[in-house]
């Protein structure tokens, strides 16, 4: 799972980039959830990034000088193998700092900062508020080519979700979606308590990103992989395209920076886990 998150990560679609954002400011940006939007671009300022434990954590350093969050707290990470992700995002960069393209650094910049103030709770009912609108709980009628895709393809992962976590979900035709029971929430509540606040930041990142909760926890528990969920959540999408054809680029390009950052966020939540370090760095020369 690790090593194709890290894949697709490093992939690079050649395409327009999104519009930049003025160095310095970190904005809540649509679609991103409630994590900063990257700044665009700057000159590399920088030759080398490594990584030194503290007090507080490992640390990112860019020669000598240590990494800091939009709100100028040291940029801190809770485990040696995060540490050593984003010190990668930092080293591939080339003469130009594409800060777009640094969903892991844009993740802990957030968890760090906790732009929105909100606690654990706040973001675990967020999270859980997803399943009255997750994309696999709404089918159409018609036309029947595609009720009938959306049943083969999402029935299974709607089962999958029911028989791990004990609960009903089920699926509905209507636009008020299905009519989620109570105990179906509290059992999600309990189970995203189960993680750390940083681990949370990125399961809602995921959520956002595929407007699922129920594709979210198929990533993280490993039941699919995030190709097959952005597939799944892309479902109509794909539909659409087949019968109607592919715009040359915009299309391409969604799916790229949508599994570019559903793998983000998902190598971000389990790396947020990890507690033992590594022996062995990564970034030496």
């Amino acid at each position: 799972m690790w090593c194709r998150c890290r894949r697709l990560l490093r992939a690079r679609c050649p395409l327009p980039r999104p519009p930049p954002v003025a160095p310095g400011t970190a904005p809540l940006r649509p679609g991103w959830g409630r994590a900063y939007a990257p700044p665009g671009e700057r000159k590399r300022f920088y030759q080398n990034v490594s990584i030194s434990q503290g007090e507080g954590g490992f640390e990112i350093n860019l020669d000598h000088r240590k990494l800091k969050t939009p709100q100028a707290k040291l940029f801190t990470v809770p485990s040696e193998a995060l540490a050593i992700a984003v010190a990668t995002e930092w080293d591939s960069q080339k003469d130009t700092i594409k800060f777009y393209t640094m969903h892991l650094t844009t993740l802990c910049n957030t968890a760090l900062d906790n732009p929105t103030q909100r606690s654990k709770m706040q973001l675990i009912r967020a999270a859980v508020k997803f399943l009255e609108t997750d994309t696999v709980c709404y089918r159409v009628e018609e036309p029947p080519a595609l009720a009938e895709l959306q049943k083969n393809e999402w029935d299974p992962i709607v089962a999958w979700a029911e028989e791990r976590y004990n609960v009903a979900i089920g699926s509905s035709t209507s636009i008020l979606g299905p009519n989620i029971p109570a105990s179906t929430k509290d059992t999600f509540v309990s189970h995203l308590a189960s993680y750390n606040m940083w681990a949370l930041q990125g399961i809602e990142y995921i959520i956002t990103q595929l407007k699922s909760l129920i594709l979210s926890m198929g990533v993280i528990d490993r039941h699919i992989t995030v190709e097959k969920a952005v597939l799944l959540s892309r479902l109509e999408e794909e539909y659409q395209i087949r019968r109607w054809g592919n715009v040359e680029w915009a299309h391409d390009y969604d799916l790229c920076e949508l599994r570019a950052r559903a793998a983000a966020g998902t190598l971000f939540v389990h790396l947020c886990l990890e507690s033992s370090t590594v022996k062995h760095k990564l970034l030496q020369d």
